[in-house]
C-alpha cells in the first residue's frame, strides 16, 4: 500500500515536471537501429575503371566468339581484327549462345565514313536486340536525318531518344543498357519490359515502357517468351563491336 502511495505522488510530480520519469527515453541512436537493416549483405564487385565489373559475362573481349552463334545456329561469319568484331555484310544476325532476363549490358560500337550515296536508314545501320525480340537501333545518326524513332538510341520504331548523344563516324560510342524484360503468367503478360539507354554516358531512354516485339511494319505485340539470347543484325553495313560484357541482375 505503502508503495501504490508513493508511485501516485511521483505520477502527479511526474505530471507537474517535479518526478524524473520511470524510464528511461529511447536514444536517437536505439529510435535509428529499429529501421536499419543488415542482411543481406550485398556481395562485394570490383570495378576497375577501364574494365568490366568483377561479375560480368564477357561476350566479347576482344579474341574469339565462343560466346556467339550465327542467328541459325552455326558458325559466326563475322570479321575478329586486332581485338574488333566487325559485321561481314551478308552473313547474317549472330546471337549469343547464353539466354538472358534481366541485364545490365555494356557495349562499345563504331561506323565508318558513310559514302556519298548513303543517307537516313541506309547509313551504317545496325542494332542491338535484347531477347532477340527488342531492337535499341544502332545507326550513324551524325548529321544524318531519318525518322526519329528510327536514328541511334531509339527503341526501334516505339521511343523517340531523348537526346543525339552521336559522336561523328569513325569513333568508338557506347551503349548502357539497363533491361528489365517482361513478364508472362502463361500466355499472358504480367507485366512488360522495360529499358533504360545510356549512349556515350548520356541519358536517351528513362525506363522505357516497351511495348512488344519491334517491327519495321505494324504495331509491336508481346507473345510470351522466357530468358532468351542478345542479337546483333547484320544490316549490311560493316559496323564494329569491341567490349561487349553483361551482367544479369
Amino acid at each position: 500500500m505503502k508503495n501504490k502511495s508513493i508511485l501516485s505522488i511521483c505520477s502527479a510530480a511526474l505530471l507537474a515536471g517535479l518526478c524524473p520519469p520511470l524510464y528511461a527515453a529511447e536514444t536517437p541512436a536505439q529510435q535509428a537501429a529499429k529501421t536499419e537493416v543488415w542482411e543481406p549483405e550485398p556481395k562485394i564487385v570490383t570495378a576497375p575503371e577501364d574494365a568490366p565489373p568483377s561479375d560480368a559475362i564477357l561476350l566479347f573481349a576482344g579474341t574469339d566468339l565462343q560466346q556467339w552463334e550465327s542467328v541459325n545456329g552455326g558458325p559466326v561469319n563475322w570479321t575478329v581484327q586486332n581485338g574488333v568484331l566487325t559485321v561481314k555484310p551478308g552473313s547474317g544476325d549472330i546471337k549469343t549462345k547464353a539466354g538472358f532476363c534481366d541485364i545490365q549490358l555494356h557495349l562499345e560500337w563504331q561506323v565508318p565514313q558513310p559514302s556519298e550515296e548513303m543517307d537516313g536508314q541506309q547509313q551504317n545501320n545496325s542494332g542491338v536486340f535484347l531477347q532477340q525480340r527488342y531492337e535499341i537501333q544502332i545507326l550513324d545518326s551524325y548529321q544524318n536525318r531519318t525518322y526519329s524513332n528510327g536514328q541511334a538510341g531509339a527503341l526501334y520504331k516505339q521511343a523517340i531518344p531523348l537526346v543525339n548523344a552521336m559522336r561523328a563516324p569513325g569513333q568508338w560510342q557506347t551503349y548502357d543498357i539497363l533491361f528489365t524484360a517482361p513478364r508472362f503468367d502463361g500466355k499472358k503478360l504480367q507485366s512488360p519490359g522495360y529499358i533504360t539507354v545510356l549512349h556515350n554516358g548520356v541519358v536517351v531512354q528513362h525506363h522505357t515502357k516497351i511495348q512488344g516485339k519491334t517491327e519495321w511494319i505494324g504495331p509491336p505485340s508481346y507473345e510470351a517468351h522466357g530468358c532468351a539470347p542478345l542479337q546483333l543484325q547484320d544490316h549490311g553495313n560493316k559496323v564494329s563491336f569491341r567490349n561487349i560484357w553483361v551482367r544479369e541482375l
